[in-house]
């Protein structure tokens, strides 16, 4: 009967345990001061509990050992209150010092307040527990070890008087039943921690993919409402411009305004090519060599001051995946690269293509002033102003590329000047 109630009474320990564990660390970002907050409030339950039990239940207990060893507690969480404060980020080795420490002090608690007699003996659990919750599968078996050890050399230590008859199979129980819990804790609870933060972590990713493609999405619709605007008045210069070309035909002014205008023409209905090639998923196999080719003949001719350095290094006919989307976002990205260059009082710019057998690799590095820490935390994943207009020609390149299962990295150059790569998967042949 004793037996099933000490089982019983440690899977009610356990669960409580770990619900008020698994509640503080989940809903608290800084889990040291978490730690520090709990080793407090048990602090003033062991003085509390020592005061009502010395006094109240006239049971003799070495209460300078006690003061003592609660002392060097108080004194050890006020240092670390201390230190960790300002500290944003806590490494997991500072929280396992933590709880190796919440054992220590508690192991000694015991062992000077009747050891493995001791009614408080399960609280051992509960620094497994905390364990279990924050720290990676081998500093939770240390602690785990550890906290046995320690009820293990209180049981070993107990005078023989107290172990004998009835007695003795009562303490062994309780030593196996606190192993048995311990085995729970350790296992059951770590396994329940860890998929409760994946799936915060999967739900966290997801809210943040979601407001993404919803600041896509409200991009493209601007988009194609100014498309849709434009196509009337453009429609309308057209014309007019054709009208004065009859007049004048030799007017060279007329004649560069004629072209302008046909670029824009012909830039809308690519628009609405690209719209429903990306609507009826239209895509198909191309070379990075035509890529490449269509790169540097649309840079010769928006920008022929552009001193265009190319590099080439694979198979010419590897072939990545493409539709509509694609080119434009390699375009918008050399648009910013030649932006800052010119902003920086250079014309130079590099394009560089390597390849191994399942990735290509495509470079664009300008010799501007390169992207601050800022800028790099926040381009691609939204909008950023800028005088040079970087930011939302990247955030939809960014998003492009991973449409078609590419990746987009934004750094600085050791030389100076940014690198912007993009990795593209090459099909299988």
């Amino acid at each position: 009967m004793h037996g099933r109630l000490d089982v019983y009474t440690s899977f009610v320990k356990i669960k409580i345990i770990s619900k008020i564990i698994m509640k503080s660390f989940f809903k608290t970002q800084n889990q040291m001061s978490t730690m520090l907050s709990l080793r407090s409030v048990a602090i003033i339950i062991q003085l509390v509990v020592i005061v009502l039990v010395n006094q109240g239940f006239d049971y003799s207990l070495p209460l300078q050992s006690l003061f003592f060893i609660i002392s060097v507690e108080i004194i050890f969480t006020i240092a670390c209150y201390l230190y960790y404060r300002k500290k944003q980020k806590i490494n997991k080795v500072a929280l396992f010092i933590q709880v190796l420490a919440d054992v220590f002090f508690l192991s000694l608690l015991l062992y000077f307040s009747g050891g493995a007699t001791n009614a408080f003996v399960s609280l051992l659990l509960i620094p497994i527990a905390i364990a279990a919750v924050t720290l990676p599968l081998w500093m939770l078996v240390i602690t785990a070890v550890l906290a046995v050890s320690s009820y293990s050399f209180m049981l070993w230590l107990m005078p023989m008087h107290m172990i004998h008859g009835n007695m003795q199979g009562h303490f062994i129980g309780m030593w196996v039943n606190f192993l048995f819990s311990t085995l729970v804790v350790a296992l059951v609870v770590a396994r329940l921690a860890r998929s409760i933060n994946e799936k915060e972590l999967a739900i966290a990713k997801y809210r943040e993919e979601q407001l993404k493609q919803e600041k896509i999405i409200a991009l493209g619709i601007a988009s194609a409402q100014v498309t849709h605007q434009l196509a009337t008045p453009l429609a309308t210069a057209q014309l007019l411009v054709d009208e004065l070309a009859d007049d004048d035909e030799n007017n060279d002014i007329v004649n560069d305004l004629k072209i302008q205008l046909q670029r824009c023409g012909q830039s809308l209905h690519d628009f609405r090519q690209q719209t429903f090639d990306i609507k009826n998923q239209v895509a198909k196999p191309i070379t990075m060599q035509n890529i490449l080719q269509q790169l540097q003949d649309y840079t010769q001719l928006n920008y022929p001051d552009i001193n265009l350095q190319v590099n080439f290094v694979g198979e010419k006919s590897a072939q990545v995946i493409a539709d509509g989307a694609l080119l434009p976002a390699i375009l918008n990205l050399l648009n910013n690269g030649v932006r800052a260059s010119k902003a920086n009082h250079s014309q130079k710019l590099v394009l560089s293509v390597e390849m191994n057998k399942t990735y290509c690799l495509l470079t664009i590095r300008d010799y501007g002033s390169g992207f601050t820490a800022n800028k790099l935390t926040r381009l691609g994943v939204e909008p950023v102003e800028s005088d040079q207009g970087l930011g939302m020609a990247v955030f939809l390149s960014h998003a492009s590329l991973e449409r078609l299962g590419g990746k987009l990295t934004l750094t600085n150059h050791p030389d100076g000047g940014a690198l912007v790569s993009l990795l593209l998967p090459l099909t299988t042949t």
